[in-house]
């Protein structure tokens, strides 16, 4: 005969205690104790065994290369590793309304040649029916399912047998198991593994959608992200149009990967080529904007850097960035100000990532600098010069990585000059390539350069 018993989870961390605790001992946090009841059988359990596994030798174990099913999506292909591999679990977070339920419909719609299931607990058929419209309805064979209940939705999938599960949300799922609402840890939790044992034993590809917290982390127990194969976040800011994927934790390929779309009226479009869409709007007759040689990942991408600095009107000066941290601009101006010379201390500074994009390669560094005194001096910089290296605190320009990657990328989109630290040309045979590189070692050098 079945019992229930009562137990209390952190919604935090998944840690498990017998009584209530006002804080968590594992993660710290206060108030995140949740009361969970799980029906258990009475008596002894039995443990059963799986089969009989014995060590072997590593040159012994065989395996059979088994090919991978193609979204017909060029960019979830590459961040994925060039393909959803059989019997994997894959976990697609982001913000709400960032485009998550899209991208994977979208996907499901391109995939013509299997049979698939895409299961929603949020949407009705029919609101799915009129957005699989919207973005163009193919001849595909997508089976829609609207459930919540995770052993009514494995009967479906055995009934159906489908080459590919989709879930739309883990958070709306779930299980008999425990009486809880959707959403809670165990609720996730419980869900996850039914779906991770659906995965493992029949060879049937899932990929669940998660929500996120205001913090920006995955909503629900840490033990959800370590039992699934691959962890993707979609992300962008809602106001522009650019979204990026990229893998966070991925199994069966790089994480180093990442994939760029665009956000129309029509659903996703893949952007093959960012840098050229980044900068088709550029006007050269303007100060205050530079070209920086990122990279997203392994892939060059270039951006534009748009800085206006003007006089403090109410004594205290501003500082604002977008799509860069704001402490590393403070720093950069420190650096301006104390090495070069140039009084931006009285000043409001104000920097744009043009295109909504956040930036954390370091070697944007140079191109904010270099921003911030076109527009200071009001001196623009020429279109066909980029910049990629990082400053140090002396005033040093210091080398980055992948710097051919870069210069390649940069003599590919036409540009005539690139500016990077000399510590990186040391290792580079500069007759390779048709751009003029021009090594620097200090700041006061790069402004020479670019305002001579």
């Amino acid at each position: 005969m079945a019992k229930a018993k009562t137990y209390y989870s952190c919604r935090e961390c998944g840690y498990q205690s017998s009584s209530w605790l006002g804080r968590c001992p594992e993660c710290g946090k206060f108030g995140t104790f949740e009361e969970e009841a799980v029906h258990v059988e009475s008596g002894k359990r039995k443990v059963e065994s799986t089969g009989q596994a014995v060590p072997k030798l590593l040159q012994d174990i065989t395996y059979s290369h088994t090919p991978r099913i193609g979204t017909h999506c060029a960019e979830l292909d590459r961040v994925l590793g060039g393909g959803i591999v059989p019997g994997s679990l894959l976990l697609l977070g982001g913000e709400p309304g960032i485009g998550k339920s899209t991208l994977l419909l979208q996907t499901a719609l391109a995939i013509r040649d299997r049979r698939l299931l895409y299961v929603s607990g949020e949407e009705s058929e029919q609101q799915i029916k009129m957005r699989a419209d919207r973005i163009g309805n193919a001849e595909s064979e997508l089976y829609l399912l609207a459930e919540t209940d995770v052993q009514r939705i494995l009967e479906h999938v055995d009934t159906l047998k489908p080459d590919l599960l989709i879930v739309d949300s883990i958070q709306t799922v779930t299980s008999s198991d425990i009486e809880s609402p959707a959403g809670s840890v165990g609720q996730i939790r419980q869900s996850t593994a039914h779906f991770q044992h659906l995965a493992k034993t029949t060879g049937i590809p899932v990929l669940l959608i998660g929500h996120i917290t205001k913090d920006g982390t995955l909503a629900g127990p840490k033990v959800m992200e370590h039992i699934v194969d691959a962890v993707l976040q979609f992300e962008g800011e809602r106001q522009h149009g650019f979204r990026i994927l990229r893998a966070l934790k991925n199994r069966f390929g790089s994480t180093a990967e990442i994939g760029i779309f665009e956000m129309l009226a029509d659903g996703l479009r893949e952007v093959e080529n960012p840098s050229q869409v980044l900068l088709s709007q550029r006007d050269e007759t303007l100060s205050g904007t530079a070209v920086c040689a990122t990279l997203e990942g392994v892939r060059p991408i270039f951006i534009e850097v748009q800085s206006l600095v003007s006089s403090a009107v109410y004594g205290t000066p501003q500082r604002n960035a977008s799509g860069f941290d704001l402490r590393r601009l403070n720093l950069l101006l420190a650096v301006l100000e104390k090495r070069c010379g140039f009084k931006l201390g009285a000043k409001d500074v104000f920097l744009n990532i043009a295109g909504g994009l956040r930036v954390i390669d370091p070697a944007i560094d140079l191109a904010v600098a270099a921003a911030v005194l076109s527009s200071n001096v009001d001196i623009p910089i020429p279109s066909d010069v980029c910049l990629a290296a990082e400053i140090g605190l002396s005033g040093e320009v210091r080398p980055v990585s992948r710097v051919e990657q870069r210069i390649a990328e940069a003599d590919r989109l036409g540009f005539k000059r690139i500016i990077i630290s000399k510590y990186n040309a040391r290792s580079l045979d500069l007759r390779r390539h048709r751009i003029e590189v021009v090594p620097v070692s200090l700041v006061e050098e790069a402004v020479r350069t670019l305002f001579a």
